[in-house]
């Protein structure tokens, strides 16, 4: 490799997609790893898991006003689990506590943050797979499509009306690109890392709920 590679290695290294998508599959490796020794990986440890969550925060910047409410509910939810990582080392450590303090789905929960966190994770996964899918849709499209189908059940009337309005304010599929310094080719590859390596991860997070008898319809 030429130091003109290099160069270019360490460069795409610094964009805030490539770093996301890295980081996600520095988690996916652990679990694929976990399945391939026969020890099916059933846990995360919470804090790695919060700072590769904080890199997506960018994200939500990047796509303006229309996602800012996402933004705030997801970095808020985010901190209180950071915060919790001082005391509880596993995902898991944070659900079984708030079991048994029967706190599970109250307000302000670890627990409940970590589902809106995980939502968070899976909104970014859709508008991903729409803004790649061979429609080409515009990125209002993409996006409102992601949303309804995530976190528009889980909303309130009035959230779901202003984030139907502030769509329309989102920048469009070039001026996404330039704000994530992506060409289309780069984008299209550190998109399709992110989707695949978060898959494993919400499904690891969707059956610490679903092992312990806890509905996702929330």
């Amino acid at each position: 490799m030429n130091s003109d590679d290099e160069g270019y290695k360490v460069a795409r290294a610094q964009t805030p997609l490539s770093s996301i998508a890295q980081a996600f599959e520095e988690i996916s490796d652990l679990i694929q790893r976990g399945n391939n020794d026969g020890q099916v990986l059933v846990d995360l440890h919470l804090k790695p898991f919060c700072e590769a969550c904080s890199l997506v925060s960018v994200l939500f910047g990047c796509l303006g006003m229309a996602f800012k409410f996402a933004e705030m509910e997801y970095t808020a939810k985010l901190r209180d689990l950071l915060e919790a990582s001082k005391n509880f080392d596993t995902l898991s450590s944070v659900v079984d506590y708030d079991l048994k303090n029967k706190t599970v789905k109250s307000p302000g929960s670890h627990t409940r943050n970590l589902r809106r966190v995980r939502q968070g994770l899976d909104l970014i996964k859709e508008l991903f797979q729409n803004f790649l899918s061979p429609e080409n849709l515009t990125l209002k499209t993409a996006a409102t499509t992601a949303y309804q189908q995530v976190c528009a059940p889980y909303h309130t009337w009035a959230v779901r009306t202003a984030a139907s309005a502030g769509m329309c304010t989102l920048p469009t599929r070039e001026q996404l690109l330039v704000n994530l310094n992506e060409t289309d080719k780069s984008a299209d590859k550190e998109m399709r890392r992110y989707i695949k390596a978060s898959h494993d991860v919400i499904k690891i997070i969707d059956n610490l709920y679903i092992s312990r008898g806890i509905t996702l319809d929330w």
